[in-house]
């Protein structure tokens, strides 16, 4: 998610790694700095309009814009374990204990940042605890992620029904700080993973379709192409499906199972009860909710990256800021703690907007990578230099001497 150009962890121990090395695809930036202008959107401007329907910026951004940040994070996941060209062995390990090491640095910072008490769902917690739970899906193949993507997606949901009533949940539905952690942590584990406004476990899929991607030659123009229709009709048809569904199952007029479809109204039955699967509603966390913004997050990759040559004008002025996510997400957080601006939400959205991309600009081109991601990577650079060189130093050490053979002389 926030750092889409990891290079591939060198094949020999000696040389330590050296961050960034490989060229950024920057589409995937361009659309990463979309998904947070939709999650800014989201968080500042109104949800209804004047006339009391939902808003253009609910109905394009709401649960598609926070769906297309965890895609991309496993996009980036994928890249640091080699992209297209797959890494193996010793490299594949390092690299796996890199994106551990950087799991837990953005779990850290979500929780510091929880101490602000934004006005907002803090997604860097449970980020952290995706990027734990794919550590071990790094070397799989891209069709295997895809599978287990379809399998979160539809699972996930099922297991998540299930637990409702027997995890217990937090008293609050507060962003978790250490203390939460520490004085509770059963009630934090089962927060993130299931309980929680993105709770980890169903939102693997994410993680896993970002994983199949990246895995891809996104250099392609057929790929993309491919993800561009493949994602529409994915969505489409998830949306049709549900929409059906919903009619049949919670007996809803057409048009009602537009509308929640499209605004996320409140749900005609319990979200604890079974017949709730078939919603595909914004952050209703079922399967034909994830499988319809997985499907457009391909289509806002796919064309992103066909309109990387024509409209390269633009990428080039959205990826800066795309490729800080993790500063301007936090900054945003501490912005909205601030209060600033907040009777004025239309003001709010366009300063925010402004800032990111001017300030993802300027930082890019006078100092390179943002100041969150610049430590980030340090941290997780140094997890895998130590790794390489402890599985070096294990290679290097001599085996045990046997009986008989010649050891070496002394008393």
């Amino acid at each position: 998610m926030f750092d889409a150009a990891n290079a591939p962890v060198p094949e020999t121990a000696e040389k330590p790694v050296k961050p960034a090395a490989k060229k950024r695809v920057t589409a995937v930036d361009a659309a990463r700095c979309l998904a947070l202008i939709g999650m800014i959107g989201v968080h500042v401007l109104p949800e209804e309009s004047t006339g009391g329907d939902a808003s253009l910026t609910w109905v394009l951004f709401a649960g598609r814009a926070s769906a297309l940040f965890a895609l991309l994070a496993g996009v980036s996941l994928a890249f640091s374990s080699g992209g297209s060209r797959p890494l193996r062995g010793r490299p594949l390990k390092a690299a796996m204990a890199g994106v551990a090491a950087r799991a837990v640095v953005i779990m850290v910072i979500g929780m510091a940042l929880a101490y602000a008490e934004p006005s907002a769902e803090i997604i860097l917690v449970y980020y952290g605890v995706m990027f734990l739970l794919a550590v071990p899906l790094l070397g799989l193949t891209s069709r295997m992620l895809a599978i287990l993507s379809v399998v979160f997606a539809i699972g996930g949901p099922i297991l998540l029904q299930a637990l409702r009533g027997v995890i217990p949940a937090p008293e609050e539905d507060n962003n978790l700080t250490f203390g939460m952690l520490f004085t509770d942590p059963l009630v934090s584990a089962g927060q993130l993973l299931f309980t929680g406004f993105y709770p980890a476990v169903p939102w693997m899929a994410y993680m896993c379709a970002g994983l199949a991607i990246g895995k891809l030659d996104l250099s392609s123009r057929k790929i993309a192409a491919w993800l561009a229709a493949g994602g529409a009709c994915l969505a489409a048809a998830a949306w049709a499906i549900s929409g059906m569904l919903m009619v049949g199952v919670l007996h809803l007029t057409p048009g009602e199972s537009a509308d929640l479809l499209a605004a996320g109204d409140d749900p005609p039955v319990k979200v604890d009860s079974w017949a709730w699967l078939v919603a595909a509603s914004p952050y209703s966390q079922m399967p034909l909710e994830l499988l319809h913004t997985i499907g457009t997050g391909m289509v806002v990759l796919g064309l992103l990256i066909l309109a990387s040559k024509s409209l390269h004008q633009v990428i080039d002025v959205l990826a800066p800021a795309g490729s800080m996510t993790l500063t301007l997400y936090s900054g945003h957080l501490l912005f909205l703690a601030a209060g600033l601006l907040g009777e004025r939400p239309f003001a709010s959205f366009g300063l925010q907007i402004v800032a990111a991309l001017l300030f993802g600009v300027l930082w890019r081109n006078l100092v390179g990578r943002g100041p969150l991601e610049a430590a980030v990577t340090a941290i997780s650079t140094r997890v895998k230099n130590a790794v390489l060189r402890k599985e070096s130093d294990q290679k290097d050490q001599p085996g045990p001497v046997k009986p008989g053979a010649a050891g070496p002389s002394g008393p």
